[in-house]
């Protein structure tokens, strides 16, 4: 699936994640273990997202990093998708 010219966002669902922290060691600009020990986003101020749902921009230099821990994911709890029409493009409910 192609989504090289597609802006991506990318979230956690943290009733889903083990804490395992595989995703911060992908890409630790975008993922982050919080004291509860689950993942959550961070956006480019640095700063977690930890309301439900919440969503950051992928960026584009990280994008493999972020499609690789979306993968390794144990929990499978981490979803990409298309900004423009929500669909999830890398993640559990991908198709």
């Amino acid at each position: 699936m192609s989504t090289e010219n597609e802006p991506l966002e990318v979230w956690i669902d943290q009733d889903l994640c083990t804490g395992d922290g595989i995703c911060v060691q992908f890409a630790r600009e975008v993922f982050e273990l919080d004291i509860d020990g689950l993942a959550y986003v961070k956006g480019d101020d640095d700063e977690l997202r930890t309301e439900v749902g919440a969503a950051v921009p992928v960026p584009a230099p990280l994008l493999v990093e972020v499609i690789d821990a979306t993968r390794k994911c144990p929990g499978e709890c981490i979803h990409v998708r298309r900004v423009g029409d929500g669909v999830e493009v890398y993640g559990p409910d991908a198709a």
